[in-house]
């Protein structure tokens, strides 16, 4: 009946697929249902009678796969008083769109390699609707053994690895394009499984590859293909043991002290002015009373409207909860001024600003500042503004200017004091930490990264797969990850990217800890994104050895 219903209705089949598989993201994490329509996916890649179907099956899929997933997104346009309300879910569809363009291109490229002469490695041979899993792809003197289960089995896996190797290149594509939009890879679905820890070793691209290829190895196994099943499933199933065998390091005694705070200060409460002082009274009453052993203290992103760098007064309100040791690390804008000439008289005007993490010392000093480097579309610019401001659009971040980057991912030092040793520390705001590879300073390696952000935007599900997503950056990089939110999810990641500590949404409170300590660099921690790159040749290598050498 299945069977039928694909046949009948793929392009619904493929779109139904989609959105189900969405369902192995957070806050479900219905993982084997993604891998279930993954198998779907495969068997419409096969069974699909040309390009054209190939690339339709796969970008109707990735409709709904991102229609659903990124339901939040809609959740944010409810703060945005000059836009209605639905835009977002038209945001929603709109992103969707273009986003399913991706998993369409790998459909799109494993049918037209998989359909492709062996010998040439050109385009499609005639008679493109035989599917290659079929006995046309052997010369009719083998045909007899070619056939055989066993044999049809081997020769099931070079789509397969084409299809790997294809997502993991699309995937890696999505986020670099047009700024990039790198929000849940399929790798991460592979979390709750243990064989997420692949990511120290080819990162999250790779780790994305080894779920088409779970799904592919649980469809042969259901073909009664066991060997390639076997060849498929034992390296991942040695990856889970390891990943559920591997203890998260600790921190040990006398590790540095931290606390997160997490205020519960909804967006609606965020910019009114009249809760200003009620707002600052919760962070300081959060972050505890001052003591002698030194404290790294977190804030979340944006927590307090200030420009520190020209207002001593709030420097010294920040100030006088701290402890002689203690660091404050809070998010606050830093901006810029031009001068304007209006009527012969010379303003400074607003020109832009940072979204910037302030280090504040005891003495109320700027030991630092780290400025957002990955700026959101749409969220803290506005591109096209010229066109789009007449017609009613604006971005997302209340404001009349847009923010300007930063210089990228640096490593700031906190000096020793009062037997803390010397620390240094990266930080990545609020969606800088989506982006594999791309998080640290690789020639000044630092021993945690801090992760401030506002997910008060994203309603329920947001905020867990956003918390998800850093803990792939702590498993791929061997370091550990604070977290601090204003509404949830607030969290102490360790360097195996387990969540050693945490706060759930829309609850204030804080979080004592000490520190947990970095691993030595991993492998993908040395080479970034040239080792899911290297996977990807490699499981196209092997798919058209495999298939030359059945020719």
């Amino acid at each position: 009946m299945l069977k039928q219903a694909f046949a009948r209705h793929p392009k619904v089949a493929a779109l139904l697929a989609g959105f189900a598989s969405a369902t192995g993201f957070a806050p479900l994490n219905l993982w084997p249902v993604t891998l279930a329509c993954l198998i779907a996916l495969i068997l419409l890649i096969q069974h699909a009678p040309d390009r054209r179907a190939a690339f339709t099956r796969g970008w109707l899929f990735g409709l709904g796969h991102f229609t659903l997933g990124l339901n939040w997104i809609a959740h944010a346009f409810t703060f945005q008083d000059m836009m209605p309300h639905w835009f977002g879910y038209g945001a929603v569809l709109l992103l969707s769109l273009y986003l399913a363009v991706y998993p369409g291109l790998a459909t799109l490229g494993t049918w037209w390699l998989s359909h492709s002469s062996p010998a040439r490695g050109g385009g499609p041979r005639s008679g493109g609707g035989v599917s290659p899993y079929r006995e046309g792809d052997t010369p009719p003197s083998s045909r007899r053994d070619a056939t055989s289960p066993e044999r049809r089995g081997w020769t099931a896996l070079p789509p397969l690895l084409f299809f790997a190797a294809f997502w993991l290149g699309t995937e890696y594509l999505r986020a670099w394009a047009f700024t990039g939009f790198a929000w849940n890879p399929l790798g991460v679905t592979l979390l709750p499984t243990g064989i997420a820890i692949a990511a120290t070793l080819i990162g999250t691209y790779g780790l994305s590859a080894l779920t088409i290829l779970a799904a592919g190895a649980l469809l042969l196994a259901g073909q009664r293909h066991y060997r390639p099943a076997a060849a498929i499933a034992a390296p991942l199933l040695l990856l889970a043991l390891w990943g559920h065998l591997a203890p998260g390091p600790a921190a040990p005694p006398g590790a540095p002290r931290v606390r997160v705070v997490q205020p519960n200060i909804g967006q609606d409460q965020k910019y009114s002015v009249e809760n200003e002082v009620a707002n600052f009274r919760k962070l300081a009453a959060l972050s505890g009373q001052p003591r002698p052993a030194p404290r790294l203290i977190f804030w979340p992103e944006a927590a307090i409207p200030a420009y520190l760098d020209m207002e001593p007064g709030w420097r010294a309100r920040l100030a006088s909860l701290l402890g002689p040791g203690d660091l404050l690390m809070t998010g606050a804008d830093k901006v810029y001024f031009k001068p304007v000439e209006e009527n012969g008289v010379i303003t400074q005007k607003l020109a832009g600003a940072n979204n910037s993490v302030w280090i504040v010392t005891p003495d109320a000093r700027l030991l630092g500042r780290y400025s957002k480097a990955h700026l959101v579309p749409y969220g803290e610019y506005l591109p096209m503004r010229n066109i789009l401001e007449p017609i009613g659009l604006s971005r997302l971040v209340p404001g009349d200017a847009d923010f300007w980057p930063g210089p990228g991912p640096q490593s700031l030092p906190l000096p020793a004091t009062l037997g803390r040793p010397d620390l240094k520390m990266g930080v990545q705001i609020c969606y800088e930490i989506i982006f594999s590879g791309q998080v640290i300073d690789r020639a000044n390696r630092p021993d945690f990264l801090f992760n401030p952000s506002n997910d008060a935007w994203f309603g329920s599900w947001g905020p867990v797969q956003h918390l998800a997503q850093a803990r792939l950056r702590a498993l791929e990089e061997g370091i550990p990850i604070i977290r601090s939110t204003p509404t949830g999810v607030s969290a102490i990641i360790d360097a195996r990217g387990h969540v050693v500590h945490a706060l759930g949404l829309n609850r204030a409170g804080f979080l004592d800890s000490g520190l947990p300590p970095p691993l030595a660099p991993t492998l993908f921690a040395r080479v970034g994104n040239w080792a899911p790159f290297a996977l990807m040749l490699l499981l196209a290598g092997l798919a058209i050895a495999m298939r030359r050498s059945k020719s």
